[in-house]
């Protein structure tokens, strides 16, 4: 059964401001709680409370590495033996041009279960960085599955005003 978790309206609120742009600037909580009528204060309290009641899990910046210049990018899959996942995944998410890295079932047909996304300037510099990840963790077995298009760089939006 999934449990329901109730959301004041003031929670709503901030949810949809933390989806939207974050203002590059350097107090951006400041700006962003000035939008909704708080102080910056009120804003990181309530986002505190609200990760420590699981309202929220995570906030992450989302890269638009081609705007950033990243040409390059690809999954990279690895077969890690079970019992090294975790280590191998923390070793292989510090890498500064891996962006995402998580671990996946594995299926009868496709023997790969660590995924990790590597941004790069050529596709040389991305088997060069799936070589250090080799490297540092022992795990050579990977396929290089480069992006063809990008279909979507957008995030899940909750609680849009219609």
């Amino acid at each position: 059964m999934i449990e329901e978790i109730e959301l004041s309206e003031l929670d709503r609120k901030i949810v949809r401001l933390l989806q939207g742009e974050f203002p590059l600037v350097a107090e951006p909580y400041k700006v962003l709680a000035a939008e909704i009528g708080i102080t910056e204060e009120q804003l990181l309290a309530r986002i505190a409370a609200m990760r420590e009641e699981k309202k929220i899990r995570k906030i992450g910046a989302v890269l638009r590495h081609r705007e950033v210049g990243f040409t390059a990018n690809c999954l990279c899959v690895w077969n890690v033996p079970d019992e090294r996942v975790d280590e191998v995944a923390r070793r292989m998410a510090e890498h500064p041009r891996v962006s995402h890295c998580y671990d996946r079932n594995r299926e009868a047909d496709w023997q790969y279960n660590l995924y990790t996304m590597i941004h790069g300037y050529s596709r040389e510099e991305c088997e060069a960085i799936a070589a250090e990840l080799a490297d540092a963790t022992g795990i050579d077995d990977r396929r290089m599955l480069y992006t063809k298009k990008e279909w979507k760089k957008t995030s899940m939006k909750y609680f849009i005003e219609e």
